[in-house]
């Protein structure tokens, strides 16, 4: 989910960190598999591989868990191979759900995902069904202790930054896609730890729920994150 909801999800993503460390190590690693497959394992002539190795460190994921499975996606390793997929849907109170998916088996995940949608009041659709409801963006979330707003805008705007807005608890920046990276090494450079840091899929027109159908909502998307072929849940939801 994303918006104002943001810091909301956050937390509710790092209470549930230490009991799914494992599952979250593993998923961080298969996008670093996938990322030196298709890019190389040099991180610095492979941007999407320097940024999931960002993301796993983040994680704290150790460095030779990090470094093997870099090995991996370069094949110095045996391992499966995996790709991307995604798939689009609608969930309680006519939310539109977007799932992106690393998979092994695209005739075992897809069915399964269609399972979790369907026990927890949704519908999968088709390819395309509800991604013109959403743009991509990079999206950081600045914690207001970690910098001012003046200053939070002058560096991330002069690394390429579309957008510093303030939040109830911190700031968000947003960028393009391609940007996104430079955005978030400038940051971190300069000494501005971020909350939270991913492309995501952002609602053109965000949709508002009642309590009752944020619960069924917040059911499905740890549902779907419960998956291990999941890697992000995006939802329209205000």
């Amino acid at each position: 989910m994303a918006g104002h909801s943001a810091w909301k999800n956050i937390k509710h993503r790092k209470a549930a960190v230490d009991a799914k460390r494992g599952r979250i190590w593993s998923k961080l690693s298969r996008a670093i598999i996938v990322a030196a497959r298709n890019g190389g394992s040099d991180p610095k002539f492979n941007a999407v591989l320097r940024l999931a190795i960002l993301d796993a460190k983040a994680g704290n994921m150790p460095r030779e868990t990090i470094e093997k499975a870099v090995k991996k996606g370069a094949g110095e390793t045996d391992g499966e191979r995996f790709e991307s997929v995604r798939y689009e849907g609608y969930g309680p109170g006519g939310v539109a759900v977007i799932v992106e998916a690393l998979t092994s088996n695209v005739n075992r995940t897809a069915p399964e995902i269609r399972a979790i949608f369907d026990k927890n009041d949704g519908k999968l659709g088709v390819p395309g069904s509800v991604a013109f409801s959403f743009q991509q963006r990079g999206v950081l979330l600045v914690s207001a202790a970690a910098a001012t707003e003046d200053k939070l805008m002058e560096i991330a705007i002069e690394a390429g930054a579309d957008d510093v807005s303030s939040m109830d608890e911190g700031f968000q920046v947003l960028t393009e896609p391609a940007q996104f990276g430079a955005v978030r090494e400038t940051l971190e450079a300069r000494g501005i730890a971020t909350e939270s840091a991913e492309v995501a899929f952002l609602p053109v027109s965000p949709v508002e729920i009642d309590e009752t159908m944020r619960a069924k909502l917040e059911k499905l998307v740890d549902a779907l994150e419960e998956h291990d072929d999941v890697q992000k849940v995006h939802t329209s939801a205000a």
